[in-house]
């Protein structure tokens, strides 16, 4: 609850939407149902230009943001590799800032091509977005593209609360969370309050799974993002494949909505402003 006694409101997104059928149908089923907030699309899959048109009908309850990618193999020329090398080429200072907002440019080329609008946020597969070099690309792109008023929103991945004592969580926030929250928001880039979800991907079924969901939801604040990878079924290939329909199976059950509530905590659905943020 806030001080008010009032639920807090979070913000559940969904990554990786079109990276695979079994992922779009849990996303589709999950925004009908309620049980998300958003979805981070990936346009650089083969699947996007397909699974785009079923989007349209689950907004404005549904958010919808690009989920940057430069570390899976359907990057076409703007891949950079795997995200060990893409991470020493940005600390190294060999990513060219020219290359990655062609990069940008042409990933939210695809998404509004298939939509029709902008994205509603902005964040990044494996939080690329927020590398040295990448972050420079991405306000450069925003700042050209889009009027302030109609700018995106972007994921901080600044740990919730006291989440940042978390190992995983804590070296996401070091490789450029701290940072890229300090100079976007300084830009006038909104970013969510807190952010949530980060965990091995070892849960090895509902019941680890709904543990670490109660306690992400005892430390995110009100306007914090949590978020998840489902899919209805295993992907070939993928390497995340039996986690995420462990997700799938949490995020769809009673047992979800009686920990939200036991939590204080309600999803947010619709569309996020940024005094909502």
């Amino acid at each position: 609850m806030t001080a008010s006694g009032t639920k807090r409101r979070i913000i559940l997104c969904a990554d990786d939407y079109a990276l695979h059928p079994s992922v779009d149908q849990a996303v589709q089923a999950l925004a009908r149902a309620g049980r998300l907030s958003a979805t981070s699309c990936m346009t650089t899959a083969p699947g996007w230009p397909a699974a785009a048109p079923a989007l349209r009908e689950l907004r404005p309850a549904l958010s919808l943001g690009l989920h940057f990618n430069l570390t899976e193999g359907h990057g076409g020329s703007h891949g950079a590799g795997t995200l060990g090398q893409v991470l020493r080429s940005a600390y190294l200072g060999r990513l060219r800032v020219r290359e990655l907002r062609a990069a940008w440019a042409a990933q939210l080329d695809a998404f509004e091509k298939a939509l029709g609008t902008a994205p509603d946020f902005i964040d990044g597969h494996q939080h690329v977005h927020q590398l040295p070099g990448v972050r420079e690309a991405l306000l450069g792109e925003l700042q050209a593209r889009y009027a302030p008023r109609q700018m995106p929103w972007v994921r901080s991945t600044v740990p919730a609360g006291g989440l940042w004592r978390t190992p995983k969580a804590a070296v996401i926030a070091a490789l450029g969370g701290w940072t890229t929250a300090r100079r976007l928001r300084g830009a006038g880039v909104v970013m969510n309050r807190g952010f949530a979800g980060v965990y091995g991907f070892d849960a090895p079924d509902v019941a680890a799974y709904r543990q670490h969901m109660r306690q992400w939801l005892a430390q995110v604040p009100d306007g914090g993002l949590l978020m998840c990878h489902p899919a209805a079924a295993p992907a070939p290939g993928d390497a995340l494949a039996g986690q995420r329909v462990v997700e799938w199976d949490y995020l769809r059950s009673q047992a979800f909505a009686d920990d939200l509530a036991q939590a204080g905590c309600e999803l947010h659905l619709g569309p996020m402003l940024p005094a909502e943020i």
